[in-house]
């Protein structure tokens, strides 16, 4: 058996590698498109009255990673994790600030590992080893927290467990025990 085979029967790429990490990984790709598209028409065309060349590209950034995290939040609720139940009480903006807020924990996590692996490696090697695992956690943030299932406790597989049965006293057991026979109660 090759290494390859026996690496994809282990337990841990086999659970990555399913479905919805698959989904994850596409709606992250589409969002690096948008964030690009966005990125560009904001520099070379929306924002080209900013004289300044830095102001105008943060400007441009910050318009295009706004974007790019709109699409990957409304991507993710509507095909990721569309077999989740959205709590009907739970408003599309905050569930919005919920996303956002792990995509920039992620982005925070991402740029501590380049700056910690840069030590050791070339930073571009680096930095695509910090974003691998600034996006497995940024999948299991948004899998348990942001999309986390809502199933109604009465749902939720609990091993049922009976309670013991607790047998009635026989009353002529019961009188034996103190003394009593059949005939004195008589």
């Amino acid at each position: 058996m090759n290494m390859l085979a026996r690496f994809a029967k282990h337990p841990l790429p086999a659970w990555f590698f399913k479905k919805r990490f698959m989904k994850f990984g596409t709606v992250g790709a589409s969002g690096v498109v948008v964030n690009l598209g966005v990125l560009y028409l904001c520099q070379e065309f929306l924002f080209i009255a900013i004289p300044s060349h830095d102001m105008r590209l943060n400007v441009s950034l910050a318009v295009a990673i706004f974007c790019a995290t709109i699409n990957n939040f409304f991507w993710n609720r509507a095909w990721t994790w569309s077999d989740r139940q959205h709590h009907s009480d739970k408003q599309l903006i905050l569930h919005f600030g919920q996303y956002a807020l792990a995509c920039w924990v992620g982005i925070v996590l991402q740029v501590l590992l380049t700056k910690l692996f840069v030590i050791y490696l070339y930073y571009l090697v680096a930095n695509a080893a910090a974003i691998v695992l600034a996006s497995v956690f940024n999948f299991l943030v948004n899998n348990f927290w942001t999309f986390r299932s809502h199933k109604p406790v009465d749902e939720i597989a609990l091993p049922i467990i009976p309670e013991p049965a607790i047998p009635e006293p026989d009353v002529q057991e019961s009188d034996a025990r103190h003394g009593k026979s059949a005939n004195d109660i008589r």
